[in-house]
């Protein structure tokens, strides 16, 4: 007797059989045969559905064709799931053929199908075909417009969504008392992803208080897509505030929070919030979260905590998961240890385009940049096509160690070869690399000709060279330029100043001074970090107040002295140019890298590698010092400033002076 409706058992069974791809299994074979009714659209429908709901879209489609083949005709409940599977696999063609079925048996006007329809085309980036599908729907439900916008949402424009959902809350507005359509919780997700996108701090607002007066304050979707658009609004503090007032929590929120925190750069709050997780115990953490706490663990360079997530990793089987594994090596290249994240790498089974741009960079920064270029070469042998990020990693890893030739190769195969434009970040990688090597006319001449209009970074570049070169001329139009386009960093006028400090245009370094004063900018102080056994000691310049600070000054006393012997020159061309010799020689003193180095090498053992954290550029003095102190103290001291980083070892560093 044959079974028109299967129950959960058969359609499990016609569901593995599926998998098999119906001969791998002959026992499958037979109980599909004997309990499903393979001349009836329900029992395919039954089939369809739940393969379409297992993930297995491959084969919900092929069971879809299976029946066609038999001439069974489709109805109403066939599509919706065959559609959905196409969407899964972004397989247009499948889908353009699934809405010709639906045409031809007249089922083009069903709500569900037309929906379906909708999202299958959004997600395959045809957009106008959607938004055509969407226009010709009579009578429109939540979750055609629900598709409509996150149709919008996914494809960039996200202030398209917001109109649309303006139009949705009209039309909501004039079926109110009808028994019509009203916002749900999904459909305020979809809102919400595109105030993401919009970053636009009113318009979150507006829709948090919209959401509060639907009732949606207490769903979970809704509060973690929420947490995400204050964020990208730059109110991380609105953000914490939503997920501590969270009655329910899953692992997306805590991820939600966790990833907010490290992608900011408050890698402190960060992990904190991960051990909170842990010790809570109610959700399990996953590979999601491990990444973002990677992620704190390489903004903060601890590299400690970062080995204890990669043993983790390893103990739950996640280092087949591409995106932990690339986690992982831009961990460790951003904690010093490049080799380490050469061997992560190494035992990726399969790797893409992010993971080989993660350590060609990994190597740039750390002023190797012949490797990085082998890394490049051997991508390319591997067949995985680089991507805008991919160049922008090799061109700054040519700017690290001044290779021009390879850098205005790269630069224009860009185009040339993998038809990419470049971007504002190319460029400025290519004007860095032409002001080092004094081609300060040639870099201008390149900002002068750009496609894309330069930003603080290009323009940045470009008057950090004329500091190295003293060239005032070029100086002041790029300081001009970064006074309008980033009027509250005070570090462009300091560089002006020191600029005219050199040229003996005394007048000017005052006017300089004056200007700052009035615009009430303040230089952000520089500090040091440096862990010694998991805990992250902080130094400001002269500090004072670490309890070792004693011991600190008086050892860079005996620093200072074997330094002298072996031919130290202080470089005070970092210091305000107002003040004396003497006390500028006192304030490069204490610098806060040497502070930290002096704590560093004070308490560890003899050899022990010394790592420390700058949160500006390494001034030209600091590395001078540095480079001695590590033939001195016969130890390789790491220092990863603002720009990149800097290995010290017997009086040498491996920038080659070349920063």
């Amino acid at each position: 007797m044959k079974i028109s409706n299967p129950t959960s058992v058969v359609i499990t069974f016609s569901w593995k059989i599926f998998r098999h791809r119906y001969s791998t299994n002959p026992n499958l074979t037979t109980l599909f045969n004997k309990y499903v009714d393979k001349t009836n659209v329900y029992s395919w429908n039954s089939i369809i559905a739940e393969l379409a709901r297992s993930g297995d879209s491959v084969e919900a489609l092929r069971a879809f064709s299976s029946m066609r083949k038999l001439s069974l005709k489709p109805n109403r409940s066939s599509f919706p799931c065959t559609i959905k599977s196409c969407s899964a696999l972004l397989d247009l063609q499948s889908g353009r053929q699934a809405h010709q079925q639906a045409l031809i048996f007249g089922y083009e006007p069903d709500l569900f199908v037309s929906s379906a329809l909708v999202d299958m085309y959004s997600k395959c980036g045809e957009l106008r075909d959607a938004r055509t599908l969407f226009d010709e729907i009579s009578q429109r439900n939540v979750v055609s417009w629900t598709s409509m916008i996150t149709g919008y949402v996914q494809n960039d424009d996200a202030h398209m969504a917001l109109l649309l959902f303006k139009e949705f809350l009209i039309e909501e507005s004039g079926s109110e008392g009808d028994g019509g359509v009203c916002v749900d919780p999904i459909a305020m997700v979809s809102v919400l992803s595109a105030c993401s996108r919009v970053s636009d701090k009113s318009v979150t607002e507006g829709i948090h208080g919209f959401s509060i007066k639907r009732g949606f304050e207490g769903d979970l979707g809704v509060n973690n897509t929420l947490m995400d658009a204050y964020a990208k609004c730059g109110e991380l503090g609105v953000s914490r505030k939503v997920f501590d007032g969270m009655d329910e929590r899953d692992v997306i929120s805590w991820n939600s929070i966790i990833a907010v925190y490290a992608q900011n750069g408050m890698s402190t709050e960060s992990m904190e919030i991960f051990i909170r997780m842990v010790k809570d115990g109610d959700v399990n953490y996953n590979a999601v979260t491990l990444s973002a706490v990677l992620l704190a663990c390489a903004h903060s360079g601890s590299q400690r905590l970062g080995k204890c997530i990669h043993d983790q990793v390893v103990k739950m089987g996640l280092e087949s998961d591409i995106y932990v594994a690339t986690s992982i090596i831009d961990m460790y290249c951003k904690c010093g240890k490049v080799e380490m994240a050469r061997k992560a790498f190494d035992r990726m089974r399969g790797k893409n385009v992010k993971s080989w741009s993660a350590l060609i960079a990994g190597y740039g920064m750390h002023g190797r940049a012949r490797e990085a270029l082998e890394v490049f070469y051997e991508m390319n042998k591997a067949g995985v096509r680089p991507n805008y990020v991919t160049f922008i990693s090799v061109l700054a890893a040519c700017g690290h160690t001044g290779l021009l030739k390879e850098g205005w190769h790269w630069f224009k195969a860009m185009s040339h070869e993998f038809s990419i434009e470049p971007g504002v970040e190319h460029y400025g990688c290519m004007v860095d690399l032409l002001g080092r090597a004094g081609r300060l006319n040639e870099a201008f001449e390149l900002i002068k000709g750009m496609k894309v209009k330069p930003d603080f970074v290009v323009w940045s570049a470009l008057l950090s060279a004329c500091r190295t070169h003293n060239n005032v001329e070029l100086g002041e139009i790029s300081a001009r330029k970064l006074f309008e386009l980033d009027p509250k960093n005070c570090g462009y006028y300091v560089l002006l100043s020191n600029i005219y400090a050199d040229a003996g245009r005394w007048e000017d370094v005052e006017r300089m001074r004056i200007l700052m004063k009035n615009r009430g900018l303040v230089k952000p102080p520089g500090f040091s970090l440096v862990d010694i056994k998991g805990r992250i000691h902080v130094f400001l310049v002269g500090d004072r107040e670490h309890p070792q600070h004693k011991e600190i000054y008086d050892y860079l006393e005996k620093l200072s002295m074997k330094l002298q012997e072996v031919g130290y020159i202080p470089d005070m061309t970092s210091v305000l140019h107002d003040v004396g010799n003497e006390e500028k020689e006192m304030i490069i003193r204490v610098h806060s890298e040497k502070l930290a180095v002096a704590f560093g090498i004070m308490n560890t053992v003899p050899g022990t590698t010394i790592q420390i954290i700058k949160n500006l550029r390494v001034c030209g003095d600091c590395h001078t010092a540095i480079k001695l102190i590590s033939k001195i103290v016969d130890r390789e001291i790491v220092v990863r400033d603002s720009k990149r980083f800097h290995h010290f070892r017997d009086g040498l560093c491996s920038c080659g002076d070349y920063w």
